[in-house]
């Protein structure tokens, strides 16, 4: 049985208003031909369709042809939520979708309750355990949430999403393929920095001892950065279809095929895909801005700069862009003991609620008054302190 694993489209994703969504479906045909070249018998997708609970029309259209093209091929797919789509959404459009032969599941759920996928295949029968991004706001009680401090709060969501991967498992079939697909963060994995770090940090980190061993292979969604996962059973990540930030300059990304038989281990290989609009970063001082900007004038993707300077120019996002219109971004860097400051690594075990109010609304080129954030801010006091 051959299956193809894809996840984090992120589809009406926006890069300082720049719409990334033609580039997502570039990357989407292209997977199709392949599907259709080499005879694929299912896809799964493991969550972040979209980047938005409320996503464009043309995002919803470019998802919405990719399955009924799928179907037209007459091969099924599986489709997850993530955490940046709405569950309630994707739940609401399940019986539709599945006109398209897409099986789509918007929340966690047991087994017995359709967590666990069987679909018929032309080579076999295959068994698809999906566990959909489980945000702890919906596992764990009212009263957990009141009642129990941070410590217990993780050590509770864990054990939960541990016993429902544990549930799904247990509905295996001896004559099926058996794999697990899952939109969360696994201990260990190495990411792209543009992952919702909220939803990337300790209380959502789950030891890879959680997945079930008897699976023949696990595809997991959320982290940006393909990659396998050291575990009993084999786990990978597929990563995002594009260069999602620039924190991805220079990755290369693609999507998994999973060659596999009843009872064996899979074996995968990683399937690259065309980088239509290649991110990077230019770093220079500003006297040597002119020549960067000669060099990057016919660039074919998008670009950042981060210029080093004494004192930050008035005008000197418009002196790019009249060169470079493709530079979305343009960062002066104050100059401290003859280098240019550049920021820290993300870290995704600290939560600034704050700066992830304020960083959503700016990378959608929206700005808050201070009275907003002033507002937000006394709600978030007031909620944590009770």
């Amino acid at each position: 049985m051959r299956l193809i694993h894809t996840s984090d489209w992120h589809l009406g994703r926006k890069l300082k208003g720049v719409d990334r969504t033609p580039e997502i479906e570039f990357a989407l045909n292209e997977i199709l031909d392949y599907a259709q070249a080499y005879e694929v018998d299912a896809v799964i997708i493991s969550g972040d369709i979209f980047d938005v609970p409320n996503p464009t029309t043309d995002a919803e259209r470019v998802a919405y042809e990719f399955f009924y093209k799928l179907n037209r091929l007459s091969i099924p797919s599986v489709a997850i939520a993530g955490n940046h789509d709405s569950a309630n959404r994707i739940d609401s459009l399940a019986h539709l979708l599945s006109l398209a032969g897409v099986r789509a599941l918007g929340k966690p759920r047991l087994a017995e309750d359709g967590g666990l996928v069987n679909l018929e295949t032309a080579s076999g029968k295959l068994c698809v355990a999906a566990m959909p991004f489980a945000s702890e706001r919906r596992l764990l009680t009212s009263d957990d949430m009141w009642n129990l401090d941070a410590f217990q709060q993780r050590a509770d969501y864990k054990t939960t999403v541990t016993s429902i991967l544990q549930d799904l498992a247990t509905g295996f079939k001896s004559d099926a393929v058996n794999i697990m697909m899952a939109h969360m963060t696994i201990e260990g994995a190495k990411f792209a920095g543009s992952e919702a770090a909220f939803y990337s940090g300790d209380i959502y980190s789950l030891s890879g001892q959680s997945i079930p061993s008897e699976s023949q292979y696990v595809g997991l969604g959320h982290i940006h950065r393909p990659q396998q996962i050291p575990n009993a059973a084999p786990t990978y990540y597929a990563g995002s279809v594009i260069q999602v930030d620039f924190g991805e300059v220079g990755e290369e990304k693609g999507f998994n095929v999973i060659e596999v038989e009843t009872g064996r281990p899979a074996k995968v290989q990683f399937q690259p895909l065309t980088c239509q609009k290649p991110l990077k970063k230019v770093e220079c001082h500003i006297d040597l801005l002119d020549e960067q900007l000669e060099i990057h004038r016919d660039y074919e993707g998008y670009l950042k700069f981060a210029i080093a300077v004494d004192t930050p120019p008035i005008g000197l996002a418009d002196r790019v862009r009249k060169a470079c219109p493709q530079a979305v971004m343009v960062e002066p860097k104050l100059i401290v003991n003859e280098l240019a400051k550049l920021p820290d690594p993300p870290d995704y075990d600290r939560f600034d609620p704050i700066a992830e109010f304020q960083n959503f609304y700016r990378d959608r080129e929206k700005n808050l008054s201070p009275d907003v954030i002033e507002a937000f801010k006394s709600l978030y006091m007031e909620f944590s302190d009770k």
